[in-house]
C-alpha cells in the first residue's frame, strides 16, 4: 500500500528519525554509564573482588532479559498509545531511585551469602531505571516501525545507533567523567540525562501513536521456527562468550594494564554499529575463509599449539581475530533478522543468547575447567558458523573425526609415552597430523570441521604443560610449577609466590621472592622494633610466606579474599610456611575492608597490606578512607605496610596524597633484586606509614628508605579516585 504525503507532513515525517536517533542514542548511553557508576558507589561498601563484579554482570545481564521481554509482552499485546502510558508510568516510578545511591537501611551482614545480598543490593538501588532502560532498545525501534518515517519497514539501523551510543559512553565514564568528577556529581549527571530521556520517550511515542498513514504491514503475525530462534540465540552466544574470553586472557598474562576490558567490548559494540546496516564490506567468500583462518589461531593460541607466553603478537591477533569473529557472527545475525512483526522477539532472544554466553564464562566455565578453555570450546563451536545449512552435518562431523584421530594417533603415542615430551614438538606433530587429516577430508566442509575439532581436543588432552597443580576460581587461576629449584605459585604471570624445593625437608622453610630477607618488608618485620612487637595483621595470604618471620611471642591474623589460595597455603605438599610457621594463627575470608570495619579496633603494632594483585589496583583498598581505617587498628605506634610492586600504577602517588592530609609520616624504598647472585629475590617497592617518624625506631635512619613526599594532587576517596592519574 503506498500513501502520498503532503510537503510538510513529508517534512514531519524527514524529522521523525532526528527523533528516533536521539533518544535511543541517549538511552544507550545511560544504559552503559550506570553499570558502572553504580558499581563505583557501592565498592567500598560490598568490595571489589572479582565475584561481586561477577555478580554484578548477573544482574545487569539478567534484568536487560526481563526488560527485552518487557517489551516483547507490551508491544504484542497493547496497542502504541498504551505503550507508551504504561512506558512512561515505569520510567516516572524509576525517578524515585534518583539520585543513585545505596540505600540509607542497607547494611552488609559479612556471614551471609554475598552473591544474593549484592543482588538484592542492586535490585533496590538501580533495578527500576536499569530495567526502565533495557526495554528501550527493542521498544524504540518497534515504534519507529509504526512512525512511518523513512525505512520504518526496516527500522533495525536503530540498534546502531544504540551501540554507537553504548561505545560513547563505555569510553566516556572511564577516559572522561571517572578522571574529572566523583561518583557523585557523574550520578548528578546521569540523574539530570534519565530526566530528559522521559521528553524523548513522549515524543518518540507520540510519532508512533499518531493515525496510521502508512500500510501495517505486520498485522498478520506468522510464528518463527524454533530452529531460527535457536539461530539467534547462538549467533549471540558466540561473539559475547569470546569477548569474555579474550579479556580474561588478556587480563591473566598481560596483567591489568590501563582499561584492559575496553578495548574487546568497544569493538564488540562496534561490530554492531557496523554490521547492523544494508553495507557488506567483505564479499561472503572471502570472509568465511578469515574467520576459519582466525579460529583456527585462537584455538591455538588458547590451547597451548603456540606456547606459553603471550607477546605482543599474540595480543594483537587475539583482539583483531575477536573483532572479525564477532563482525561476522553479529553480521549473520542482522542478515537473519526478522520483519518488524518479531523484532522484539528477535531481540529479547538476542539478549538471552548474550547472556547464556556470560553465564557459561563467569558461572559455568569456573567450576567445570581447571582452565582458560571456555575460549577453545567457544571458538570450535564458532565454526558452524561456517558450515552450509543443509549439510548432514552430525554423519560427516562424525567422519571427519574419525579420520582425524587415525591420523594424529603417533602424535598422541609420542605425547603419552614419552617420559619428559617436548611441548614444542609434539604440537608440530599434531599440526602436522591435522593438516594430513583436512587434506583428507577437504571434499567435505563439514567433515573438515570434524577433523580440525578432533586434533584440537586430542592435543589440548595430550600436550602436558609441566604444570604440578592447575585449578580456578572465581578470583582467577592458580598454577604451581616447579621451575628448577624453586616451587612457584603464580596468577596468570604474575608470581605470587615460591618456596625453595629444598625447604620441603628443611626445619623451617625461608621466605623468598618479594619476602626475602633482604627486602623492605623483611627489613619492618625483622627490625628491631619488628621483632618486639606483639600483634601483627597480613592482609593478602600468598602462600604464607611471612608467618616465618613470626616470633612465639607474637599474635599474628590473616585476611583473604579467596578460599582456594587459603587451601594452597595450608597444603605442606606445595608448601610449607603455614604448616610450620602459623600453625592455628587464624586467617580471616572475605573482603579486607569489610571484614576489618566489622571487627573492633585490632591494635596492631605491624599490619601489611599485600594485596595489589596482578597488577590491578583494587581501588577501594587504597582510598584515604581505607588508610584512616587501617589506621584505626593500628596501635599509637604502630607501622602500616603497603606492598605496592606494579608494572602499571604508581600506588605510592594516592598513599603520599592521603599521609599528608591524614598527617602521617611516610617512607618509601624501592628495593632492586640481584638475580645473578641470589635468583630468589624479587625486586619490590614498599611505602610504610606512621603517626610518627619515631614509630619507625633505625628504620628511619637506613638510608634505603627516604621520605615519602606528596605531588599535591588530588586526595583519593571512595567518590572520588582516578587511576590513570597514576599511570607510569
Amino acid at each position: 500500500m503506498h500513501v502520498t504525503d503532503t510537503p510538510s507532513r513529508a517534512g514531519t515525517r524527514a524529522f521523525v528519525p532526528v527523533v528516533f536517533i536521539a533518544t535511543i542514542f541517549l538511552s544507550a548511553s545511560l544504559l552503559f554509564f550506570v553499570q558502572p557508576l553504580f558499581t563505583r558507589i557501592v565498592l567500598p561498601i560490598i568490595g571489589g573482588s572479582p565475584a561481586v563484579w561477577t555478580t554484578a554482570m548477573l544482574f545487569f545481564q539478567t534484568v536487560l532479559i526481563a526488560g527485552y521481554l518487557y517489551a516483547h509482552v507490551l508491544t504484542r499485546h497493547l496497542k502504541s498509545r498504551f505503550q507508551l502510558l504504561i512506558h512512561l508510568a515505569v520510567w516516572a516510578a524509576a525517578l524515585v531511585f534518583l539520585p543513585l545511591a545505596v540505600p540509607e537501611h542497607w547494611t552488609l551482614d559479612p556471614t551471609g551469602p554475598m552473591a544474593w545480598q549484592t543482588l538484592m543490593l542492586y535490585a533496590v538501588g538501580v533495578g527500576l531505571p536499569f530495567f526502565a532502560l533495557s526495554a528501550n532498545a527493542p521498544l524504540i525501534q518497534y515504534w519507529y516501525a509504526r512512525s512511518g518515517g523513512p525505512s520504518a519497514e526496516d527500522p533495525y539501523f536503530l540498534y546502531g545507533a544504540s551501540n554507537l551510543g553504548s561505545l560513547a559512553a563505555l569510553l566516556a565514564f572511564p577516559l572522561i567523567a571517572e578522571p574529572l568528577f566523583g561518583a557523585s556529581k557523574i550520578g548528578m549527571g546521569w540523574a539530570v540525562g534519565f530526566c530528559a530521556l522521559g521528553a524523548f520517550l513522549l515524543m518518540s511515542g507520540l510519532c508512533a501513536s499518531q493515525p496510521a498513514k502508512v500500510a501495517d504491514t505486520t498485522s498478520v503475525k506468522t510464528s518463527v521456527p524454533a530452529r531460527r530462534i535457536l539461530t539467534w540465540a547462538f549467533l549471540a552466544f558466540i561473539p559475547s562468550s569470546l569477548m569474555l574470553s579474550v579479556t580474561s586472557k588478556i587480563s591473566l598474562d598481560i596483567g591489568a594494564v590501563p582499561l584492559v576490558w575496553v578495548v574487546p567490548l568497544a569493538l564488540y559494540l562496534l561490530t554492531f554499529v557496523l554490521t547492523f546496516t544494508h553495507r557488506d564490506f567483505v564479499p561472503d567468500g572471502l570472509f568465511r575463509r578469515l574467520v576459519a583462518l582466525v579460529l583456527l589461531g585462537i584455538v591455538g593460541i588458547f590451547s597451548g599449539l603456540t606456547g606459553p607466553q603471550m607477546g605482543l603478537v599474540k595480543l594483537v591477533f587475539l583482539v583483531l581475530g575477536f573483532f572479525v569473529v564477532a563482525l561476522y557472527a553479529h553480521r549473520k545475525l542482522y542478515l537473519e533478522r526478522p520483519d518488524s512483526a518479531h523484532l522484539t522477539l528477535f531481540y529479547l532472544t538476542m539478549s538471552v543468547g548474550g547472556a547464556l554466553g556470560g553465564l557459561f564464562n563467569s558461572i559455568i566455565a569456573p567450576m567445570a575447567f581447571n582452565g582458560l578453555y571456555e575460549a577453545s570450546a567457544t571458538a570450535l563451536l564458532a565454526g558452524l558458523m561456517l558450515l552450509p545449512k543443509d549439510m548432514k552435518l552430525p554423519r560427516n562431523i562424525l567422519r571427519g573425526g574419525i579420520a582425524a584421530l587415525v591420523v594424529c594417533l603417533p602424535a598422541i603415542l609420542i605425547a603419552f609415552w614419552t617420559e619428559t615430551p617436548d611441548v614444542g614438538k609434539v604440537a608440530a606433530y599434531f599440526l602436522v597430523s591435522g593438516f594430513v587429516a583436512v587434506v583428507v577430508t577437504r571434499r567435505n566442509l563439514s567433515a573438515i570441521y570434524g577433523a580440525v575439532v578432533a586434533t584440537f581436543l586430542a592435543s589440548a588432552i595430550s600436550i602436558d604443560t609441566g604444570t604440578d597443580f592447575r585449578d580456578r576460581s572465581f578470583f582467577g587461576m592458580h598454577r604451581i610449577q616447579d621451575r628448577g629449584d624453586i616451587r612457584v605459585y603464580s596468577n596468570g604471570t604474575t608470581i605470587h609466590g615460591g618456596q625453595r624445593i629444598a625447604d620441603d625437608t628443611a626445619e623451617r622453610p625461608q621466605p623468598i621472592h618479594y619476602y626475602h630477607p633482604k627486602g623492605p618488608i623483611a627489613q619492618v618485620v625483622n627490625a628491631d622494633r619488628g621483632e618486639s612487637v606483639d600483634r601483627v595483621g597480613v592482609v593478602g595470604l600468598g602462600v604464607g610466606s611471612l608467618s616465618c618471620y613470626s616470633r612465639p611471642h607474637q599474635n599474628w591474623q590473616y585476611y583473604e579474599i579467596d578460599p582456594m589460595v587459603v587451601e594452597i597455603a595450608r597444603k605442606s605438599e606445595f608448601f610449607r610456611f603455614m604448616d610450620v610457621c602459623a600453625g592455628d594463627d587464624p586467617v580471616h575470608l572475605g573482603d579486607a575492608r569489610i571484614t576489618l570495619t566489622t571487627q573492633s579496633p585490632q591494635a596492631y603494632d605491624v599490619l601489611v597490606i599485600d594485596a595489589y594483585s596482578s597488577d590491578s589496583v583494587p581501588v577501594h583498598l587504597t582510598t584515604n578512607e581505607a588508610v584512616e581505617l587501617y589506621m584505626s587498628h593500628l596501635s599509637e605506634d604502630g607501622i602500616l605496610v603497603f606492598h605496592i610492586s606494579n608494572r602499571y600504577y604508581d600506588i605510592s602517588l594516592p598513599l603520599a596524597r592521603s599521609a599528608e592530609a591524614q598527617g602521617l609520616e611516610g617512607r618509601i624504598q624501592t628495593f632492586t633484586a640481584n638475580t645473578a647472585e641470589d635468583p630468589t629475590e624479587l625486586s619490590s617497592e614498599v611505602v610504610i606509614l606512621a603517626r610518627n617518624a619515631a614509630a619507625f625506631g633505625p628504620l628511619d635512619e637506613d638510608p634505603r628508605w627516604t621520605e615519602l613526599v606528596s605531588d599535591g594532587g588530588a586526595v583519593w576517596t571512595d567518590d572520588h579516585a582516578n587511576l590513570l592519574s597514576i599511570l607510569k
